[in-house]
C-alpha cells in the first residue's frame, strides 16, 4: 500500500484496566500507555511508579527504561487541563481554542512545552468531539500562537462500523487533511505528521491509510 508509514507507534489503551496488568505490559515491553479518564490516570500512573519502585532497583530499570509514557486520549474540559498539562507526555484530543489556550498556560507555567493533536471530527457525528474538518486550518493557525504547545499532527474517532474497510475513508480524509495543512504550512514544522487513528477492530486499515499511532486497548488487554 502506498501510504503505509514507515513507522508505527502502538498506544496502549489502559482505561479501566488494572494497574498490575499495566505492569506487566510494561513488563513485556510495552513503553506508551493512553488514558481517557484524568483521575482515574492519575491514580493509575502515581501507582504504577510505586509498584515499579517496588520490584528494586535492577528490576525497576529493567522494566521501565524508557520510563512509561503516556498520552490523554479523552474529551478533557478546560479546568482539568492543569493535570493534564503536567502529567502527560501528549494530549491527543485538543478541539478547541479555549482548551488549547488553558492547556498552552498550564504548560508554559511548568516550564514545559506540552506535545497535542488536533482532534478531528472526520464523521462530523453531534455526539462525538473534534472540530470539524473545514475548520482544522483556523484552529491550526490560532495554535501555532501558543509556544506552549507543539502541534504534531492530528487524531479521529470515525463512526463506528462492523467492517473495518468502511472506516477507510475517514481514515483516508484525515491521511488527505493533513497532507493539505503541511502544503499550506499550518503542520509539520516539527517532522512528518502524527497520525492517531485506529483502534483493535479496525487499525490495520488505519496502517494502510497512514496511521502512525494506533490506540489499541481490547486486542491487548482482552474486554472491558
Amino acid at each position: 500500500y502506498r501510504y503505509v508509514p514507515a513507522t508505527v507507534s502502538l498506544v496502549a489503551v489502559s482505561k479501566t484496566v488494572p494497574v498490575e496488568r499495566v505492569a506487566e505490559a510494561v513488563a513485556a515491553g510495552q513503553r506508551l500507555f493512553g488514558e481517557n479518564y484524568l483521575q482515574e490516570a492519575e491514580e493509575k500512573i502515581s501507582r504504577l511508579e510505586q509498584l515499579l519502585a517496588q520490584a528494586g532497583p535492577g528490576a525497576a530499570q529493567a522494566a521501565a527504561s524508557p520510563a512509561p509514557a503516556w498520552h490523554f486520549i479523552g474529551h478533557l474540559q478546560s479546568n482539568k487541563s492543569k493535570a493534564a498539562a503536567g502529567r502527560f507526555a501528549m494530549v491527543e484530543t485538543v478541539d478547541r481554542l479555549k482548551l488549547a489556550k488553558s492547556l498552552a498556560r498550564h504548560a508554559a507555567a511548568a516550564g514545559r512545552v506540552l506535545p497535542v493533536l488536533v482532534q478531528v471530527n472526520v464523521g462530523g457525528e453531534e455526539q462525538k468531539s473534534g472540530v470539524a474538518p473545514a475548520a482544522v486550518a483556523d484552529l491550526l493557525r490560532a495554535l501555532a500562537e501558543l509556544p506552549a504547545l507543539r502541534v504534531m499532527g492530528f487524531m479521529t474517532m470515525p463512526p463506528f462500523a462492523v467492517d473495518p474497510e468502511q472506516s477507510r475513508p475517514h481514515f483516508a480524509r484525515l491521511r488527505q487533511l493533513a497532507e493539505e495543512c503541511a502544503r499550506q504550512g499550518l503542520l509539520g514544522r516539527h517532522g512528518p505528521p502524527l497520525l492517531s487513528m485506529g483502534m483493535s477492530a479496525d487499525f490495520e486499515v488505519a496502517i494502510e491509510e497512514g496511521a502512525n499511532l494506533v490506540r489499541v486497548g481490547t486486542a491487548i488487554f482482552g474486554p472491558r
